[in-house]
């Protein structure tokens, strides 16, 4: 079941859920369920079901799936306490309803503990779980097969280094094990709903969904469930054969950008430019229900071509004085009046930079607001070298006082605010140099919002609120512009991106409500991030960039220290932030060579929401 996002599919699964418990008859409804980010706006959606009356959990037990070990349940890191937090404690269940695993118990007992538990645990009415990025189910990794049961596991070095995100991203604090109900358990239940959001999760999704039964893929086995329902969201639905390919699945509405998306795709196949495709090509590859309903192969091949190449402009904000009848902008007004939404303080100059650089140079008035802090993106240690070089200065030697602050850290815990302000100047600080390196006004020019969510002291943040959205409807009303670009790389569904553009979104929906005027002229353009890019299919403008700007581009991505090469937040690719955003944008400018276009050095690309 595909969803646009993990809210709608969140609600899907709690009607499943609900519906479940209010038509089981007889005795207790027994339901497993996991922990950790898949889950979290689907225990937000129950308990907000259970306060308006729709739901009761009193005749309800529920069986966690896994556990660290060894860790206490009062630990803010532990399962435990996470379910409790997310849900158990916003609803009516029983204490003696709740089994989760116990990891105090003793190393020499622990066997004996799991099979115990193994027994409780089989045969549940419903088992809801989300699946990692490598396909694992619970705690159940590579290598696991159908016949396991609840058990301790040793965890990999890559699942230990994603959980450090737990753990201060401190990965020698993080337990090397874990207690887990096995696949065999779950593959006892009476009915398997498993949920995966985001792009981090596609290949997985693809294995499970698409691919043969695989230890390797830990979920895969689940395929043999006679009663299983996989629920994703569009990102994690990426790469299935219904996205990548649904001329293969079924019947399709041929839209313009349809079309486009089956005609790169062709070519893709047959490594064949635009304007070399033949009919046989089309045939050959279940394409000709599109020469049936829309007509002649040659047609299509000039139409999708033309279309692509008016994606491509080097005037990112409108070309003065020229016909825009077929470029994605609009040439007036000029100049233009061009907000920049940036999640982190860095996101604009990785994601964005080339089209930012033209932007200023081309002489638009352009604004750029940092939304976050960023301020637990900074390491210690790069803290400390700030310290000691304020005291190499001249300037006061406050290096002992913010070691102690550093020292006085607590795993689990949110930071010192103080060293969290200092960890924020840091960024800001960053950020005002990237954009003065090209010609930018960071005193006017350059807004830092500070978003409250954001201010946790922790990975976890707090819930948006309309205190986010007004500080960002004040800053829009205030500026009137003609463009906004934001970040629509979503691929962590309850990351920082997605929030910040959630509010950036209701913000423009609440000023649209207020009857703004110049709400009209205004359009929003959505960026990507370092790790994925929008498929052409779907490009609206694509900016290319010179060699030159590309260096300029990097030297302001080098401006932002603090995330040079010891980056807290890595994730499994160690390339620093320019080296994935150079690879990206040169990667589209080498689809588009090959697709029949000019050949660029680099493109940055951009979807048209409005």
């Amino acid at each position: 079941m595909v969803y646009a996002d993990s809210h709608p599919a969140s609600a899907a699964v709690a009607d499943a859920v609900v519906s479940a418990i209010n038509n089981h008859k007889e005795g207790i409804f027994r339901l497993g369920l996991t922990t950790g980010a898949t889950p979290h706006s689907l225990y937000n959606e129950l308990a907000r079901r259970y306060k308006a009356g729709e739901v009761s959990f009193r005749n309800v037990a529920i069986f966690s799936i896994d556990e660290y070990y060894p860790i206490s349940g009062k630990d803010m890191q532990s399962r435990n306490y996470r379910l409790h937090e997310d849900l158990l404690d916003k609803v009516d269940i029983l204490p003696e309803n709740i089994h989760i695993p116990d990891a105090s118990v003793p190393q020499d007992k622990v066997s004996e503990y799991c099979a115990a538990f193994d027994l409780e645990a089989r045969g549940l009415d419903l088992l809801v779980v989300g699946v990692g990025e490598q396909g694992q189910v619970g705690f159940n990794e590579a290598g696991s097969n159908d016949k396991t049961r609840t058990r301790t596991v040793r965890l990999s070095y890559a699942s230990r280094k994603r959980q450090s995100a737990n753990f201060n991203h401190d990965i020698s604090a993080t337990p090397d094990k874990a207690i887990t109900v096995g696949i065999g358990t779950m593959l006892s239940a009476k009915r398997i709903i498993l949920m995966a959001w985001g792009e981090a999760k596609a290949q997985a999704v693809k294995d499970i969904a698409e691919g043969p039964v695989d230890p390797a893929v830990p979920a895969s086995w689940l395929q043999r469930h006679d009663h299983v329902c996989f629920y994703v969201d569009e990102s994690a639905a990426s790469l299935l054969t219904r996205s990548v390919a649904p001329w293969l699945v079924g019947p399709c509405d041929w839209t313009p950008k349809f079309v486009r998306k089956a005609v790169v795709w062709l070519c893709e196949t047959v490594d064949k430019p635009i304007l070399k495709l033949t009919e046989k090509d089309y045939l050959n590859n279940n394409l000709g229900e599109l020469l049936e309903k829309v007509g002649r192969f040659d047609k299509i091949n000039i139409d999708v071509f033309n279309d692509l190449q008016h994606t491509i402009t080097g005037w990112p904000g409108g070309k003065p004085n020229a016909d825009d009848s077929t470029r994605p902008v609009s040439a007036k007004p000029f100049p233009k009046t061009v907000l920049i939404f940036s999640p982190h303080p860095d996101d604009d100059v990785i994601s964005m930079g080339g089209t930012f650089i033209r932007l200023v140079g081309q002489g638009h008035n352009v604004h750029v607001a940092y939304q976050t802090s960023g301020n637990v993106a900074v390491h210690d240690d790069v803290v400390l070298q700030h310290m000691d070089a304020a005291f190499q200065l001249g300037f006061a030697d406050k290096f002992a006082e913010v070691k102690a602050l550093v020292d006085s850290k607590v795993p689990g815990e949110p930071e010192p605010r103080k060293l969290l302000d200092i960890k924020g100047a840091i960024r800001r600080s960053e950020a005002r140099g990237a954009v003065r390196s090209f010609g930018l006004d960071d005193n006017t020019n350059v807004h830092f919002l500070n978003l409250p969510f954001y201010e946790s002291g922790g990975i976890k943040k707090m819930p948006r609120t309309q205190a986010d959205v007004d500080i960002i409807k004040e800053l829009i009303a205030s500026l009137e512009p003609d463009m906004i670009f934001m970040a629509g790389d979503l691929a962590d569904p309850h990351g920082t991106h997605r929030v910040c553009t959630e509010a950036a979104l209701e913000a423009l929906d609440q000023l649209r409500e207020e009857g703004k005027p110049w709400m009209e002229k205004l359009h929003v353009w959505l960026y990507r991030g370092a790790w994925m890019e929008w498929e052409l299919g779907r490009v609206d403008m694509a900016v290319p960039l010179s060699p030159d700007e590309v260096v300029k581009k990097r030297h302001a991505i080098f401006r932002h220290l603090s995330q040079k090469d010891i980056v807290p937040f890595p994730g499994e690719d160690p390339r620093e932030f320019w080296q994935r955003a150079e690879e990206r944008t040169q990667n589209t400018a080498h689809l588009y060579d090959k697709l029949g276009m000019a050949e660029y050095q680099a493109i940055e690309v951009f979807l048209k929401l409005y």
